[in-house]
């Protein structure tokens, strides 16, 4: 069962995902961890290397500080060394020697060492817990500069900001609203407009600053979106809360691209189309294609503002 330290962890790491657009692949092509990596460690199964937590506010443009404070926090939780007790000595035995600080709890010459912890050990090792929690806590609670805020450290195990209706995602708009300091913000996008068509929208740093023109929410379950930046000039469209099979179309200006959940990895992420180039007074239509033959496709549009 994963620890509340784990799961405030796991909770903001999935926030800086979304604040840097990138999917699991695209993780998984701009750090040194694989994408299969990156679902481990965002779904809470595996806590992830303190580097793995570096890069990822790197590529979020977030300060490190108050994540390395979390992740500090989650690893003492898992490797003990927050509630570290020594282990009972067998009567008969010659008791360890206590350390230098606590000579007064170690056993009295001539007398069998306990077969449990003394009350004064116990209570010696909570204070000290209780102190280094605080400690941490503070210092998370210190370092808020930045998009991720520091909500998420209230959320219950197992949530993300948005998750009543599905994987967390990014605002609308430009931007978080937050405001970072000299060398921290997001760097450009590596493409604009023709020279963005059929490219993954991650990859080319687009999906940062956007608007939604559509979402919804389809019959199976799944939800769809499509994007649209106008910083890139482009579209494209994504799903998740999806099956293997699954499928999204993305239609505008006579291009059509598409993606299909492939693996049960997929179906745990954000999959996204290539982009198309669009522009204000586009239109765009998406389409979303469950799988199987029992159900029936379904479509939406909207133009580009």
């Amino acid at each position: 069962m994963r620890s509340p330290e784990r799961a405030r962890l796991t909770a903001t790491l999935r926030s800086l995902k979304e604040h840097a657009g990138l999917s699991l692949t695209g993780l998984g092509e701009h750090t040194s961890f694989s994408k299969s990596s990156w679902g481990r460690y965002l779904k809470g199964e595996t806590l992830p290397p303190r580097e793995a937590v570096r890069e990822l506010c790197r590529l979020a443009g977030e300060p490190e500080g108050r994540c390395l404070a979390l992740w500090e926090l989650a690893e003492s939780e898992s490797s003990g060394r927050t509630a570290r007790v020594p282990p009972p000595v067998r009567p008969g035995t010659a008791p360890e020697p206590e350390p230098a600080e606590e000579p007064e709890e170690g056993p009295a010459p001539g007398h069998p060492a306990p077969l449990r912890p003394t009350p004064p050990r116990a209570t010696a090792t909570a204070h000290r817990r209780s102190w280094r929690v605080t400690v941490v806590m503070v210092a998370v609670l210190a370092v808020t500069a930045g998009g991720v805020t520091a909500a998420a450290l209230l959320l219950p195990p197992d949530r993300t900001p948005d998750d009543s209706r599905g994987p967390a995602t990014t605002p609308t708009g430009a931007g978080t609203g937050a405001t970072t300091g000299p060398g921290t913000g997001p760097p450009p996008p590596r493409c604009q407009g023709g020279a963005c068509e059929g490219r993954d929208p991650l990859n080319m740093l687009c999906g940062i600053g956007l608007d939604t023109l559509i979402e919804r929410r389809t019959a199976s379950g799944a939800r769809l979106q499509v994007r649209y930046s106008a910083t890139c000039g482009t579209s494209w469209g994504r799903i998740w809360n999806t099956r293997v099979g699954d499928r999204v179309e993305l239609t505008a200006a006579g291009s059509t691209r598409s993606a299909e959940i492939t693996d049960a990895l997929d179906a745990t992420a954000y999959i996204y189309t290539p982009m198309t180039r669009t522009a204000p007074g586009t239109l765009v239509r998406a389409c979303f294609r469950p799988a199987g033959q029992t159900r029936r496709e379904e479509c939406f549009e909207a133009t580009v503002r």
